[in-house]
């Protein structure tokens, strides 16, 4: 299983598929602003940056799967399922457990080489509560469920990294089994 993984990872098409998976879950989350009219927060907005992250790393993977880039592919990957699986925790945690000492910034901090929110305010402009919950599925929030997403994003990174070190055996059509 390891040497398929390896054999997929160095292919266009898994990469892509995990580019395609992050942008879905992007417009999902556009759609829950802009149509369903859900305000996002400040975590929220993190969350976002780490699908895009994911994104990221799917489109630099597709670039060139055969060769080192790869390799910096699967670290922004996991870096940013990493992030974003803590972000969600946290979020989880003061949407599950309100306090009002453990609150969320009322403006998302990025740095002055990159203001997302004044480039794409649409996107990146956080007008919600971190503790409201606002729209739940199954009986849990919008940051449970990125909890799950993160994880899922986050345990695939991990496994296709350790099916790296597994060498990929050719297949011949006329070789015995």
């Amino acid at each position: 299983m390891l040497q398929y993984l390896n054999r997929l990872s160095q292919g266009r098409g898994a990469w892509l598929l995990m580019a395609l998976t992050a942008l879905i879950l992007e417009l999902v989350a556009l759609y829950f602003q802009h149509v369903m009219l859900l305000l996002p927060c400040v975590m929220c907005i993190y969350e976002r940056c780490a699908l895009f992250g994911i994104l990221g790393a799917g489109l630099v993977g597709a670039i060139a799967p055969a060769t080192w880039l790869r390799y910096g592919a699967i670290l922004i990957w996991l870096y940013s399922a990493w992030e974003g699986l803590r972000l969600s925790w946290q979020h989880t945690m003061i949407q599950l457990h309100p306090s009002p000492f453990t609150t969320c910034d009322f403006a998302a901090r990025f740095p002055s080489w990159l203001p997302l929110d004044k480039w794409l305010p649409g996107v990146f402009v956080a007008t919600g509560d971190c503790a409201e919950r606002s729209w739940t599925f199954l009986n849990m929030g919008m940051p449970q469920w990125l909890v799950g997403v993160f994880a899922v994003f986050l345990l695939i990174g991990v496994v296709v990294l350790l099916a790296q070190f597994f060498q990929t055996r050719r297949r011949d059509l006329f070789s015995a089994r």
